[in-house]
């Protein structure tokens, strides 16, 4: 033992001949001590890395955000010989990069141009939560005084620059930026600040930000998502722009983590989202509507008349049939616009499209693609296009064999009546031929939908329910309208539906593609349905060029409608739940559930079923000692499901959704289960 404690003494001596310690005295930041660097030998100089940030703003010149790693590489390989045109496709391709002009352009949507930089050097302040990037032409000036100190060794260099900042260089990891005191310029954060050094850090790799490695390349599948109503889309008031990029930046999550082999394989893509806004164009100059309504709204409680003009007059809107075509044309060009763009960028493309609506865009969704029209149906329309074509008897049969009433078809035949006839027919006339008040309701009714709606849009006139009052102006449109080739749109045509009541008059335009499925978030549908006066959707209803249907909703939502009842009406039927994307059911929710289970087993049998009763407890997750946590439930945790969970019959709810489930609830969080109201408002913006 002695003389191991003697090698240590000795070993001690040679250390503090070696490195002997030095006390230097030199200005600092917070006091007049100085970190020193105690390498005898300067390290050699190497060229600092660039890496390519870009502005999220352009009214916010500090809210600075790094390009992913491939999207950096791009700008760089492309800073070497750029001229005033060389452009690069960044982020998915959403946005280009004009590297000369340094600005960053959406491709999809209108937003103003921000700034780009090339970054080498950054700050941070006391206050800063992140490092900073400064100007270009700063940093290469720091560079330059780095390159110089380390090369010569020379360091408590003192950098002065025009504006007024000094920049003092004590050693190569302690540089510091001070300002003087009444200084004024776009870094200073408040007044407060103007005489506390702020810290400078050389390269990206020595700042704490988050570096993505970028999206991958193959696009699997394109979404589009139309809003609701308002121009902001959750409760921060975010527009559908940013809420749509959080909700990609999500998918990619999701993918990384439950696909990541499939993508390193190359099996899987990523899903691309784009918005489709409409609620500018309906506010904005073209309607002039903004404008009207103000001079009709009331002065008082000026805020709260201005949010409900901004947002729950939309509702009212889509009902108006002049604001509701400009809603549905602005909806279906936006989205075919967006397709042909999507499609210019990524020709290569050949994945499925999906649309996804929340609040009354769902319902907007709704009533276009229930007027879709197939492939077949429009090229017989255009084939027919450049005809004046009367409306045969057959198309008379058509419409009778639709509305179940081809036992008039010959009594019809023997007046010679034809559609155009028939629209000119008074109820009356239909009496005299002894069809009965029903049948003859239906057919009238068919006839002034069909047909009247596009008159009314095309000339305002005030049509009485009685032909007897036709014009002789309106009816020679009525003649033209049939005689004319019938229109790529139509009303909404609840025949379809069981029952003979729709929209309002509305010509819903065609798109361009064929969706493969339609999800609908926190969705009035079925609200909108039952007011309009159906009682049930037809089991063997689809879309016409929609394969799939989804209604997705928050429990608490106090805007969503479920769908199944309409077409199921005898069975009832609990929603599908959602499960966690981590696979499993919520802690409280298994809680809520199996105490049901036990508590059902002992109503049923009270002397019988005690061991039946534990074992439903039993059932219970095995670390049910972790639902409570100091922040109240905690839902993390992983529950064991049982087998007699998981095995359900199959149930066939129609064919709108291709015979599988239509309704799907989401969990709900511990914290919203304790006060359902007080989070009913949160619930509908939660899809975001």
């Amino acid at each position: 033992i002695g003389a191991f404690y003697c090698r240590l003494s000795i070993m001690a001596d040679i250390c503090f001949q070696v490195s002997p310690v030095v006390d230097e005295i030199s200005p600092s930041s917070t006091s007049s001590f100085e970190m020193l660097d105690m390498e005898s030998v300067p390290a050699p100089y190497h060229v600092v890395q660039p890496h390519w940030f870009f502005c999220r703003r352009a009214d916010d010149n500090t809210s600075w955000l790094p390009f992913s790693i491939e999207d950096s590489d791009k700008l760089e390989d492309a800073y070497g010989n750029a001229d005033k045109d060389t452009v690069v496709a960044v982020d998915g391709e959403r946005y280009d990069v004009n590297v000369k002009e340094r600005r960053r352009y959406a491709v999809y949507w209108e937003q103003a141009p921000t700034e780009v930089r090339r970054c080498t050097w950054f700050y941070k302040g006391d206050k800063d939560t992140r490092f900073m990037p400064y100007p270009e032409d700063f940093s290469e000036r720091l560079e330059d005084a780095y390159k110089q100190a380390v090369t010569k060794d020379e360091w408590k260099k003192k950098l002065d620059f025009p504006s007024g900042e000094t920049v003092i260089l004590h050693n190569p990891k302690l540089i510091m930026q001070y300002q003087p005191i009444g200084l004024q310029d776009e870094w200073v954060s408040s007044p407060s600040e103007h005489t506390r050094p702020r810290t400078v850090k050389r390269g990206v790799d020595n700042i704490s930000v988050e570096i993505l490695d970028g999206e991958p390349e193959k696009v699997d599948h394109l979404v589009f998502m139309v809003h609701g109503i308002g121009p902001a889309c959750d409760l921060r008031f975010r527009s559908i722009i940013q809420c749509v990029n959080d909700f990609r930046s999500a998918s990619l999550s999701l993918l990384a983590s439950h696909y990541k082999r499939a993508q390193q394989e190359g099996k899987v893509g990523r899903v691309e989202f784009l918005p489709v806004n409409w609620h500018s164009a309906l506010h904005g100059d073209a309607t002039g509507v903004d404008e009207d309504i103000q001079r009709i709204t009331l002065p008082s409680i000026s805020r709260l008349r201005h949010f409900t003009n901004d947002t729950l007059l939309d509702l009212f809107f889509y009902n108006s049939p002049t604001y509701c075509q400009t809603i549905v044309d602005t909806v279906a060009s936006e989205i075919n616009r967006l397709h042909v763009l999507f499609k210019q960028r990524h020709p290569e493309f050949s994945g499925a499209v999906s649309v996804v609506g929340h609040s009354l865009g769902s319902l907007i969704l709704f009533d276009m693609l229930t007027n879709q029209r197939t492939g077949s149906e429009v090229n017989t329309e255009k084939m027919s296009g450049s005809e004046h074509c009367h409306i045969s008897i057959d198309t008379l049969e058509q419409i009778l064999t639709r509305l179940g009433l081809q036992q008039y078809l010959a009594t019809l035949q023997a007046e010679n009546m034809d559609l155009e006839s028939l629209v000119l027919c008074q109820e009356t006339d239909l009496k005299d031929l002894g069809i009965p008040l029903g049948p003859r309701k239906k057919i009238l009714n068919y006839v002034r939908r069909k047909w009247l709606p596009k008159v009314r849009h095309q000339k305002p006139l005030l049509l009485d329910s009685s032909p007897a009052s036709y014009s002789n102006e309106l009816i020679s449109e009525i003649q033209s309208q049939l005689h004319r080739a019938q229109s790529v749109t139509s009303a909404v045509d609840y025949e379809y539906f069981d029952m003979g009541i729709g929209q309002v008059s509305i010509d819903y335009p065609q798109l361009s593609f064929h969706p493969q499925t339609f999800f609908a978030f926190g969705s009035p549908i079925g609200m909108f349905l039952t007011v309009r006066g159906l009682k049930r959707i037809d089991p063997n209803y689809t879309f016409p060029t929609c394969k799939s249907f989804y209604n997705i909703y928050h429990p608490y939502d106090p805007v969503a409608y479920r769908i199944e009842p309409m077409i199921v009406s005898e069975v009832d039927l609990e929603p599908m739940l959602i499960p966690h994307h981590k696979g499993r059911k919520r802690m409280h929710l298994e809680l809520k559930d199996s105490l049901t289970r036990m508590g059902m087993d002992l109503k049923n049998n009270v002397l019988g079923s005690l061991r039946t009763a534990w074992q439903s407890f039993a059932r219970l997750p095995l670390h049910i000692s972790f639902i409570l946590v100091p922040a109240g439930v905690c839902e993390e945790a992983e529950p064991m499901v049982s087998s007699e969970q998981t095995e359900q019959p199959e149930i066939k709810v129609g064919m709108l959704n291709g015979g599988r489930r239509i309704d799907y609830v989401l969990q709900e969080k511990p914290i919203e289960s304790f006060n359902e109201y007080l989070f009913a408002i949160q619930s509908h913006l939660c899809y975001w």
